[in-house]
């Protein structure tokens, strides 16, 4: 049963940092909840092309600080700043839709490049659901992003594949791996993501483990 646990929420807190930071009660803590969720959300949609990695939120009485990580920072900045500013227009459109004003409401963005985009489990995945999505042979596909990953110095990767693959009548589930992936180990450096793969002939879940070296 542990295999099944999210690597990310088993290191939670003890190893690895929350995604939101801020304290609230009662009902503002269902409210901020929601809007986090929203903001994600919306950020994900938006900043694909960007290469989006991670969100991260905190927030103070009269500040909001959104920290995303992305693999190409200048996508997201644009020409003078001129990308951030009108990220910021929508998010604050966006928060002000659920009824809350933001007049008194400071946003502040910090844009982050993640160090090497091929050991980053969400890009991975995302790769790898897009070429599904294009009908690429799924092993080819998976080999790969296997391979890459290794060259850039990851100890391990698991890739698992679970639905129609390859427009298959009956689910089924398959699973490649390279090195080693201590998932029940608390202190090794374990990303992982699921994306869904949305090809013509049904669904295809792609979850991918990488297992990093741990930082210095």
């Amino acid at each position: 049963m542990g295999q099944k646990v999210n690597p990310i929420s088993f290191r939670l807190g003890n190893f690895l940092p929350w995604k939101s930071r801020w304290f609230s009660e009662g009902k503002e803590y269902k409210k901020f909840l929601l809007e986090d969720i929203k903001i994600r959300r919306f950020l994900f949609d938006k900043l694909r092309m960007a290469g989006i990695v991670d969100v991260e939120i905190e927030r103070l009485p009269k500040t909001m600080t959104i920290i995303i990580t992305v693999s190409r920072p200048g996508v997201v900045i644009g020409r003078g700043g001129s990308g951030l500013e009108e990220l910021k227009k929508q998010v604050i459109d966006l928060i002000s839709k659920n009824g809350k004003s933001v007049k008194d409401l400071k946003i502040d963005f910090k844009i982050n490049e993640t160090k090497d985009p091929e050991l980053s489990a969400y890009l991975v995945a995302t790769r790898i659901a897009s070429d599904l999505e294009r009908r690429m042979p799924h092993r080819r596909v998976v080999t790969k992003a296997m391979e890459r990953v290794m060259q850039a110095g990851a100890l391990g990767v698991k890739v698992i594949l679970s639905g129609r693959i390859e427009g298959a009548d009956i689910s089924r589930v398959e699973k490649f791996h390279l090195g080693s992936v201590p998932t029940q180990t608390l202190r090794e450096n374990i990303d992982y993501a699921q994306v869904p793969a949305l090809p013509k002939k049904g669904y295809v879940g792609v979850k991918v483990y990488i297992h990093k070296k741990k930082e210095k």
